[in-house]
């Protein structure tokens, strides 16, 4: 339990329903679904709507989306994978011959098609107990009636204000006079109001066959970009089957590759024969513990983690008890590695995150996203989509899993999180921060079961991320200036955060006593909120 006289939030308890979410109005409208009969799934889409209007520097309906969901709260989690794939056009040849080297964020070539809409209506379909389109007008409330810019979102616009310059039809949205909007200036969003009130009417088929496919496709050819309406139309997001791993005797679920949740299930794996018990969850001898096994960790998702319809992904070598013990036995405790150690796999045969639990116990993490502020900041003016930029995450060479080609899904960052006891589901979870996702999956599942953080603390502890592109380690401003001597010491090139690190909800299940307990994250506007 926190100490009462800092500042903080205490734990969320309440027993009918609980919604766990980075927008107040997004927890709002999720409680509202559940109060008027709807289930946990229903109450996600919903709430994820409102986000991609009140929270769109995060998250869209021009996104990817991705789910765990236990029916009841029992049984394995049923996984979803909502990401989108590349054009019929995109060829290695195409790339190489036009000299491009990388996906730039601002180009079409960062666009794959949305698959947030089709995995909405698909998880509604099968899972919901309300109309679909009843999931999307608080949402559309929003955005032809306004909503007041809260504090953090501010801040994120106001970051993105060059590249809203850069789009005549995003800056049209975003920009007043120049600026972003600031803290409670209402905004509003008339043409995806708009959009989502057909979508609403008419179902997925006019995101992907009719006008607002038409809308998305004709901005990005005038890019420059490969996409064709066969493309959209071609959309086929799916039911996979969950990885899992056992930690401190808990079952934790992800969603398996194109996504980097294995990388997730692969930390817990490697901290799980560290030693907790005699040391400080902040301090220095852990959190070196720490970014060694991450620095790890994500040299394994760079080299395998891609689209398994199109590259071997060897899950079960990455999870092995083997291969968790070969990375730790890599670790000096005393020192950083200034050289990583490389493994070799056997032969081949990476927001908004939100939770929800309802009175029958069915129980829902939900994330959805953009990628970088505001995606690929490219709009479809006349829909007013905004467009993400996961195709950033593909490589322009022949030789790797993650290469980019035709139809292909990216190696996706969101990652949605299940906790598990004794086949029952006993927390939904996320963790959103791009990057940081599979290291933050960890920090704050250890920092819950090994340290005994409550939900909250967990969420407030202050955060560090050993950045794989950059080589360096980011530290939150919180984390004790002794501590981060203490590593610079050890080797690591500590470098301040620009920014809070990443963002998190959650909500523990107590089946014995029939109450629900809810965490949110401050680095975000949100809160959870239950009755």
């Amino acid at each position: 339990m926190r100490n009462l006289e800092q500042p903080g939030r205490s734990p969320v308890h309440a027993t009918r329903g609980m919604a766990a979410t980075s927008h107040p109005l997004s927890t709002n409208a999720a409680l509202d679904i559940l109060k008027r009969g709807g289930n946990a799934l229903d109450a996600a889409i919903a709430a994820c709507a409102v986000q991609c209007v009140v929270e769109p520097q995060s998250t869209g309906i021009g996104g990817d989306c991705f789910c765990l969901y236990t029916p009841q709260g029992t049984g394995v989690p049923i996984a979803f994978n909502g990401s989108g794939h590349t054009p019929a056009a995109a060829t290695l040849d195409y790339y190489q011959q036009n000299g491009i080297g990388e996906i730039p964020r601002q180009s079409p070539h960062s666009v794959t098609v949305p698959g947030a809409i089709h995995a909405w209506h698909r998880l509604s379909e099968d899972h919901g107990a309300l109309p679909f389109s009843d999931l999307l007008q608080p949402a559309i409330g929003y955005a032809r009636d306004g909503y007041p810019v809260s504090s953090r979102v501010s801040t994120d616009f106001a970051a993105q204000t060059e590249f809203l310059h850069n789009n005549a039809a995003a800056g049209a949205v975003f920009l007043i006079d120049g600026k972003t909007p600031a803290v409670g200036q209402m905004h509003r969003q008339p043409a995806l109001a708009k959009t989502l009130q057909l979508i609403a009417e008419k179902g997925p088929d006019v995101f992907y066959k009719g006008e607002i496919a038409e809308d998305i496709v004709d901005t990005l050819k005038a890019l420059g970009g490969l996409h064709t309406m066969d493309d959209f139309a071609s959309i086929d997001t799916e039911y996979v089957e969950p990885i899992t791993t056992n930690f401190r005797g808990y079952d934790i679920y992800q969603v398996p590759p194109n996504g980097q949740g294995i990388i997730a299930l692969q930390l817990l794996n490697i901290v799980s024969d560290f030693d907790y018990q005699s040391v400080d969850p902040l301090g220095a001898d852990r959190l070196h513990l720490e970014i060694e096994a991450g620095r790890l960790g994500y040299q394994d998702r760079n080299l395998y983690v891609a689209d398994q319809r199109h590259a071997n992904v060897p899950i079960e070598w990455m999870l092995s008890t083997e291969h968790a013990a070969q990375m730790r036995a890599s670790i000096d405790p005393a020192r950083a590695m200034t050289e990583l150690p490389q493994y070799n796999a056997p032969p081949q045969q990476s927001t908004v995150t939100l939770a929800v639990v309802d009175g029958e116990g069915n129980a829902c993490s939900f994330i959805n996203s953009l990628f970088h502020s505001f995606g690929s900041v490219q709009m479809a003016a006349r829909s007013g989509v905004m467009l993400h930029n996961r195709g950033q995450s593909f490589v322009v060479d022949p030789g790797h899993p993650n290469c980019i080609g035709p139809n292909k899904r990216p190696m996706h960052t969101i990652i949605p999180g299940m906790v598990c006891k004794d086949g029952a589901a006993v927390m939904p979870y996320g963790v959103m921060g791009g990057h940081y996702q599979s290291y933050g999956h960890m920090q704050f599942l250890t920092r819950m079961i090994d340290f005994q953080m409550d939900i909250q603390e967990a969420q407030d502890a202050p955060r560090i991320f050993p950045e794989p592109a950059e080589g360096h380690v980011e530290f939150e401003s919180t984390l004790a200036p002794e501590t981060v001597a203490q590593l610079r010491q050890r080797g690591h090139n500590m470098q301040p955060a620009a920014r809070p690190i990443g963002g998190s909800q959650a909500i523990w299940i107590d089946r014995q006593n029939g109450v629900l307990t809810g965490g949110s994250d401050p680095r975000k506007d949100g809160c959870a909120i239950g009755y």
